[in-house]
Protein backbone atom coordinates (compact mmCIF):
# COMPACT_ATOMS: atom_id res chain seq x y z
CA UNK A 1 0.00 0.00 0.00
CA UNK A 2 1.74 3.72 -1.03
CA UNK A 3 1.67 6.01 1.52
CA UNK A 4 2.22 9.45 1.79
CA UNK A 5 5.16 11.17 4.02
CA UNK A 6 5.42 14.75 5.78
CA UNK A 7 7.28 16.42 8.55
CA UNK A 8 4.08 15.40 11.05
CA UNK A 9 4.42 11.73 10.12
CA UNK A 10 2.86 8.95 7.45
CA UNK A 11 -0.88 9.02 5.95
CA UNK A 12 -1.70 5.79 4.83
CA UNK A 13 -4.98 5.24 2.61
CA UNK A 14 -8.11 5.54 4.39
CA UNK A 15 -10.96 4.13 2.19
CA UNK A 16 -14.67 5.80 1.94
CA UNK A 17 -16.72 3.46 4.58
CA UNK A 18 -19.95 4.41 1.93
CA UNK A 19 -20.92 6.85 -0.76
CA UNK A 20 -21.85 9.53 2.18
CA UNK A 21 -18.52 9.40 3.06
CA UNK A 22 -17.65 10.20 -0.36
CA UNK A 23 -20.12 12.87 -0.40
CA UNK A 24 -18.89 14.89 2.55
CA UNK A 25 -14.97 14.76 1.23
CA UNK A 26 -16.67 16.44 -2.41
CA UNK A 27 -18.10 18.52 -0.10
CA UNK A 28 -14.78 19.63 2.23
CA UNK A 29 -12.40 20.04 -1.17
CA UNK A 30 -15.00 20.75 -3.19
CA UNK A 31 -13.26 24.30 -4.46
CA UNK A 32 -10.54 22.91 -5.02
CA UNK A 33 -11.45 20.22 -6.41
CA UNK A 34 -13.91 21.56 -9.51
CA UNK A 35 -11.96 25.30 -9.35
CA UNK A 36 -13.32 29.15 -9.39
CA UNK A 37 -16.35 29.65 -10.81
CA UNK A 38 -18.19 26.11 -10.48
CA UNK A 39 -20.71 25.30 -8.43
CA UNK A 40 -21.31 22.08 -6.76
CA UNK A 41 -24.93 21.67 -5.73
CA UNK A 42 -25.39 18.49 -3.52
CA UNK A 43 -29.12 17.54 -4.72
CA UNK A 44 -30.43 14.11 -5.03
CA UNK A 45 -34.39 15.07 -7.09
CA UNK A 46 -35.75 12.99 -9.40
CA UNK A 47 -35.35 13.32 -12.38
CA UNK A 48 -37.22 11.91 -15.90
CA UNK A 49 -41.01 11.35 -17.33
CA UNK A 50 -43.80 10.63 -14.12
CA UNK A 51 -44.65 6.87 -15.21
CA UNK A 52 -41.60 6.05 -16.56
CA UNK A 53 -37.99 5.38 -15.91
CA UNK A 54 -37.15 7.73 -13.54
CA UNK A 55 -33.14 8.48 -11.64
CA UNK A 56 -31.58 10.43 -8.80
CA UNK A 57 -28.48 11.95 -9.65
CA UNK A 58 -25.95 12.83 -6.44
CA UNK A 59 -25.69 16.17 -7.38
CA UNK A 60 -24.83 18.83 -10.23
CA UNK A 61 -22.14 20.42 -11.14
CA UNK A 62 -22.60 24.24 -12.74
CA UNK A 63 -19.80 25.21 -14.49
CA UNK A 64 -19.63 29.70 -14.94
CA UNK A 65 -16.12 29.48 -16.74
CA UNK A 66 -16.68 31.61 -19.81
CA UNK A 67 -19.11 33.32 -21.65
CA UNK A 68 -21.61 29.85 -22.29
CA UNK A 69 -22.80 28.24 -18.69
CA UNK A 70 -22.61 24.70 -18.58
CA UNK A 71 -23.78 21.47 -15.87
CA UNK A 72 -23.03 18.36 -15.38
CA UNK A 73 -25.01 15.79 -13.93
CA UNK A 74 -22.33 13.80 -11.27
CA UNK A 75 -22.58 10.06 -10.13
CA UNK A 76 -20.78 9.49 -7.02
CA UNK A 77 -19.71 5.88 -6.65
CA UNK A 78 -16.87 4.08 -5.00
CA UNK A 79 -14.51 1.36 -6.89
CA UNK A 80 -15.81 -1.63 -4.29
CA UNK A 81 -19.11 -1.57 -5.92
CA UNK A 82 -18.12 -3.24 -9.44
CA UNK A 83 -18.75 0.16 -11.04
CA UNK A 84 -18.02 -0.59 -14.50
CA UNK A 85 -21.31 -2.13 -15.44
CA UNK A 86 -22.93 0.52 -12.52
CA UNK A 87 -22.00 3.89 -13.94
CA UNK A 88 -22.31 3.01 -17.45
CA UNK A 89 -25.84 1.90 -16.45
CA UNK A 90 -26.41 4.95 -14.66
CA UNK A 91 -24.92 7.80 -16.81
CA UNK A 92 -27.14 6.32 -19.65
CA UNK A 93 -30.67 6.39 -17.34
CA UNK A 94 -29.84 10.10 -16.47
CA UNK A 95 -28.91 11.10 -20.26
CA UNK A 96 -32.03 9.45 -20.83
CA UNK A 97 -34.10 11.12 -18.30
CA UNK A 98 -32.38 14.17 -19.17
CA UNK A 99 -33.42 14.43 -22.53
CA UNK A 100 -36.84 12.90 -21.96
CA UNK A 101 -37.77 15.66 -19.70
CA UNK A 102 -35.57 18.32 -19.34
CA UNK A 103 -37.98 20.79 -17.93
CA UNK A 104 -37.66 18.95 -14.69
CA UNK A 105 -33.90 19.09 -14.37
CA UNK A 106 -34.63 22.87 -14.62
CA UNK A 107 -37.13 22.98 -12.04
CA UNK A 108 -34.42 21.01 -10.13
CA UNK A 109 -32.01 23.67 -10.88
CA UNK A 110 -33.52 26.82 -10.58
CA UNK A 111 -35.18 25.62 -6.86
CA UNK A 112 -32.18 24.66 -5.27
CA UNK A 113 -30.40 27.66 -6.56
CA UNK A 114 -32.48 30.02 -5.44
CA UNK A 115 -32.60 28.28 -2.10
CA UNK A 116 -28.92 29.45 -1.69
CA UNK A 117 -28.55 33.30 -1.96
CA UNK A 118 -24.96 33.14 -2.15
CA UNK A 119 -25.34 30.77 -5.00
CA UNK A 120 -28.32 32.78 -6.46
CA UNK A 121 -26.64 36.07 -6.52
CA UNK A 122 -23.23 34.14 -8.41
CA UNK A 123 -25.34 32.83 -10.73
CA UNK A 124 -27.57 36.06 -10.95
CA UNK A 125 -23.79 38.30 -11.32
CA UNK A 126 -22.49 35.85 -14.23
CA UNK A 127 -25.88 36.32 -15.86
CA UNK A 128 -25.91 40.00 -15.97
CA UNK A 129 -22.14 40.21 -17.05
CA UNK A 130 -23.03 37.49 -19.95
CA UNK A 131 -25.99 39.49 -21.70
CA UNK A 132 -28.35 36.81 -19.91
CA UNK A 133 -31.47 38.31 -19.05
CA UNK A 134 -32.21 36.75 -15.66
CA UNK A 135 -31.50 33.65 -13.94
CA UNK A 136 -34.07 31.85 -15.42
CA UNK A 137 -32.63 32.59 -19.07
CA UNK A 138 -29.41 31.34 -17.63
CA UNK A 139 -30.68 28.12 -16.44
CA UNK A 140 -32.18 28.01 -20.24
CA UNK A 141 -29.43 28.03 -21.25
CA UNK A 142 -27.74 24.97 -19.33
CA UNK A 143 -30.25 22.97 -19.39
CA UNK A 144 -31.79 22.92 -23.05
CA UNK A 145 -29.18 24.43 -25.30
CA UNK A 146 -26.23 22.56 -24.00
CA UNK A 147 -25.14 19.25 -24.53
CA UNK A 148 -26.04 16.61 -22.07
CA UNK A 149 -22.38 15.76 -19.92
CA UNK A 150 -21.54 13.86 -16.90
CA UNK A 151 -19.28 13.75 -14.49
CA UNK A 152 -18.08 10.78 -11.98
CA UNK A 153 -16.58 11.05 -8.50
CA UNK A 154 -14.79 7.91 -7.60
CA UNK A 155 -11.85 6.90 -5.03
CA UNK A 156 -10.44 5.01 -7.32
CA UNK A 157 -10.14 4.34 -10.87
CA UNK A 158 -10.45 1.16 -12.26
CA UNK A 159 -8.91 -0.60 -14.81
CA UNK A 160 -11.25 -0.71 -18.28
CA UNK A 161 -13.76 2.39 -16.43
CA UNK A 162 -12.96 5.34 -19.04
CA UNK A 163 -12.09 2.91 -21.66
CA UNK A 164 -16.37 1.52 -21.39
CA UNK A 165 -17.42 5.60 -20.93
CA UNK A 166 -15.45 6.13 -24.63
CA UNK A 167 -17.11 3.25 -26.26
CA UNK A 168 -20.49 3.52 -24.99
CA UNK A 169 -21.41 7.25 -24.94
CA UNK A 170 -20.54 9.83 -27.80
CA UNK A 171 -21.14 12.72 -25.17
CA UNK A 172 -18.52 13.91 -22.88
CA UNK A 173 -18.27 12.03 -19.22
CA UNK A 174 -15.49 13.16 -17.08
CA UNK A 175 -13.76 11.02 -14.38
CA UNK A 176 -12.59 12.63 -11.08
CA UNK A 177 -10.56 10.48 -8.61
CA UNK A 178 -10.78 11.65 -4.66
CA UNK A 179 -8.64 9.28 -2.84
CA UNK A 180 -8.11 10.13 1.32
CA UNK A 181 -5.21 9.54 3.46
CA UNK A 182 -5.16 9.41 6.95
CA UNK A 183 -2.33 9.73 9.98
CA UNK A 184 -2.41 8.54 13.59
CA UNK A 185 -3.68 12.09 14.51
CA UNK A 186 -6.52 11.40 12.34
CA UNK A 187 -5.57 14.13 10.29
CA UNK A 188 -6.87 13.34 6.33
CA UNK A 189 -5.01 14.56 3.01
CA UNK A 190 -6.73 14.41 -0.07
CA UNK A 191 -5.39 13.21 -3.39
CA UNK A 192 -7.21 14.54 -6.78
CA UNK A 193 -6.23 16.09 -10.26
CA UNK A 194 -8.16 19.21 -10.38
CA UNK A 195 -11.34 19.05 -12.94
CA UNK A 196 -10.37 19.95 -16.57
CA UNK A 197 -6.92 21.12 -14.87
CA UNK A 198 -4.94 21.17 -17.78
CA UNK A 199 -7.31 23.40 -20.41
CA UNK A 200 -4.27 26.01 -19.44
CA UNK A 201 -6.31 28.78 -16.85
CA UNK A 202 -8.21 28.36 -13.98
CA UNK A 203 -10.89 30.02 -15.36
CA UNK A 204 -11.43 27.06 -18.36
CA UNK A 205 -9.95 29.77 -20.79
CA UNK A 206 -6.75 29.85 -23.03
CA UNK A 207 -6.15 33.63 -23.85
CA UNK A 208 -3.70 34.34 -26.75
CA UNK A 209 -1.23 37.69 -27.21
CA UNK A 210 -2.88 37.17 -30.62
CA UNK A 211 -5.97 38.63 -29.25
CA UNK A 212 -8.39 39.85 -26.57
CA UNK A 213 -10.78 37.54 -27.34
CA UNK A 214 -10.94 34.40 -25.16
CA UNK A 215 -11.23 30.89 -26.70
CA UNK A 216 -13.96 29.31 -25.08
CA UNK A 217 -13.94 25.48 -24.00
CA UNK A 218 -16.30 24.27 -26.71
CA UNK A 219 -14.54 26.13 -29.55
CA UNK A 220 -11.82 23.71 -28.81
CA UNK A 221 -10.97 21.45 -31.97
CA UNK A 222 -7.45 20.62 -32.14
CA UNK A 223 -5.14 18.78 -29.58
CA UNK A 224 -1.14 19.81 -29.61
CA UNK A 225 0.76 16.58 -29.03
CA UNK A 226 4.63 16.37 -27.63
CA UNK A 227 7.15 14.55 -29.48
CA UNK A 228 11.05 13.13 -29.89
CA UNK A 229 12.17 12.51 -33.40
CA UNK A 230 11.81 9.12 -33.73
CA UNK A 231 8.54 8.83 -32.74
CA UNK A 232 7.17 11.96 -34.69
CA UNK A 233 8.62 10.12 -37.89
CA UNK A 234 7.92 6.49 -37.33
CA UNK A 235 4.12 7.54 -36.27
CA UNK A 236 2.84 11.00 -37.11
CA UNK A 237 4.19 10.01 -40.35
CA UNK A 238 5.06 6.97 -41.00
CA UNK A 239 1.57 5.65 -39.48
CA UNK A 240 -0.79 8.51 -39.21
CA UNK A 241 -1.88 8.17 -36.17
CA UNK A 242 -1.03 9.57 -32.87
CA UNK A 243 -1.23 6.91 -29.69
CA UNK A 244 -1.62 6.49 -25.79
CA UNK A 245 -2.71 9.98 -25.32
CA UNK A 246 -5.33 11.22 -22.32
CA UNK A 247 -7.79 13.54 -23.25
CA UNK A 248 -10.57 15.14 -21.39
CA UNK A 249 -14.46 13.18 -22.11
CA UNK A 250 -15.65 16.95 -22.27
CA UNK A 251 -13.97 17.85 -25.22
CA UNK A 252 -13.06 14.51 -26.72
CA UNK A 253 -16.15 14.67 -28.88
CA UNK A 254 -15.35 18.02 -30.13
CA UNK A 255 -11.29 17.38 -31.36
CA UNK A 256 -11.20 17.48 -35.46
CA UNK A 257 -7.20 18.47 -35.78
CA UNK A 258 -4.14 17.26 -34.21
CA UNK A 259 -0.89 18.96 -34.16
CA UNK A 260 2.84 18.36 -33.07
CA UNK A 261 5.23 19.76 -31.21
CA UNK A 262 8.60 19.02 -32.46
CA UNK A 263 10.72 18.93 -29.10
CA UNK A 264 14.42 20.34 -28.49
CA UNK A 265 16.37 21.11 -30.88
CA UNK A 266 13.36 22.05 -33.66
CA UNK A 267 11.50 22.77 -30.17
CA UNK A 268 8.38 24.01 -32.56
CA UNK A 269 4.95 22.79 -33.64
CA UNK A 270 5.72 21.36 -37.30
CA UNK A 271 2.95 19.56 -38.94
CA UNK A 272 -0.98 19.49 -38.25
CA UNK A 273 -3.10 16.47 -39.81
CA UNK A 274 -7.34 15.85 -39.75
CA UNK A 275 -8.18 13.36 -37.21
CA UNK A 276 -10.90 10.60 -38.74
CA UNK A 277 -11.39 9.24 -35.67
CA UNK A 278 -10.70 8.41 -31.44
CA UNK A 279 -10.72 4.93 -30.32
CA UNK A 280 -9.70 3.74 -26.81
CA UNK A 281 -6.44 2.60 -26.66
CA UNK A 282 -5.63 -0.17 -24.25
CA UNK A 283 -7.38 -0.24 -20.65
CA UNK A 284 -6.41 2.64 -19.08
CA UNK A 285 -8.36 5.57 -20.55
CA UNK A 286 -6.20 6.19 -23.23
CA UNK A 287 -6.80 6.72 -26.97
CA UNK A 288 -5.38 6.46 -30.63
CA UNK A 289 -6.40 9.55 -32.91
CA UNK A 290 -6.35 8.00 -36.66
CA UNK A 291 -6.10 10.38 -39.30
CA UNK A 292 -8.03 10.84 -42.53
CA UNK A 293 -5.16 12.29 -44.28
CA UNK A 294 -1.37 12.52 -43.71
CA UNK A 295 -0.25 15.56 -42.17
CA UNK A 296 0.34 18.36 -43.68
CA UNK A 297 4.01 20.72 -43.02
CA UNK A 298 3.32 24.45 -41.73
CA UNK A 299 5.54 26.97 -40.82
CA UNK A 300 6.76 26.29 -37.50
CA UNK A 301 5.60 27.80 -34.58
CA UNK A 302 7.93 28.20 -32.03
CA UNK A 303 8.70 28.42 -28.67
CA UNK A 304 10.51 31.25 -27.71
CA UNK A 305 12.85 32.50 -25.36
CA UNK A 306 11.71 34.53 -22.51
CA UNK A 307 8.26 33.46 -23.52
CA UNK A 308 5.25 32.83 -21.29
CA UNK A 309 5.29 28.76 -22.88
CA UNK A 310 8.54 27.28 -21.37
CA UNK A 311 7.80 23.55 -21.49
CA UNK A 312 5.77 21.62 -23.45
CA UNK A 313 5.25 18.23 -22.08
CA UNK A 314 1.92 16.71 -22.13
CA UNK A 315 -0.99 16.83 -24.75
CA UNK A 316 -2.74 20.57 -25.18
CA UNK A 317 -5.59 21.90 -26.55
CA UNK A 318 -6.31 24.42 -28.74
CA UNK A 319 -7.99 25.77 -32.13
CA UNK A 320 -7.81 25.31 -35.69
CA UNK A 321 -8.33 28.76 -35.85
CA UNK A 322 -5.74 29.88 -33.31
CA UNK A 323 -3.02 27.82 -34.12
CA UNK A 324 -3.26 29.13 -38.23
CA UNK A 325 -2.65 32.89 -36.80
CA UNK A 326 0.20 31.98 -34.34
CA UNK A 327 3.59 32.97 -35.16
CA UNK A 328 4.64 31.56 -31.85
CA UNK A 329 3.63 29.28 -29.01
CA UNK A 330 2.51 32.37 -26.61
CA UNK A 331 0.01 32.85 -29.28
CA UNK A 332 -1.76 29.55 -29.06
CA UNK A 333 -1.48 28.87 -25.18
CA UNK A 334 -1.96 30.55 -22.00
CA UNK A 335 1.27 29.39 -19.61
Amino acid sequence: MAVIWIGNGIYRRDEYRDENDLEKAINEVQFELFGANRIYLDIKKKIGLKGGQRNIPDGYLIDLNGRKPRVYVVENELAIHDPLRHIALQILQFSLSFKSEPRIVRTVLFDSISSDLRIKAKCEEYAQQNRYRNLDHLIDEMVFDSPFAALVIIDEIPSKLEKILAEEFRFGVEVLSLARYRNQAGEHLYFFEPFLADLNSESGLIESSLSSVALETDEIDTVVVPAHKEGFERTFLAENRWHAVRMHGTVRPQIKYIAVYQIRPVSAITHIAPVQSIEPWGDEGKFVLNFSEAATKIEPIRMIKGGRVKTFQNLRYTSLERLKSAKTLDDVFLE
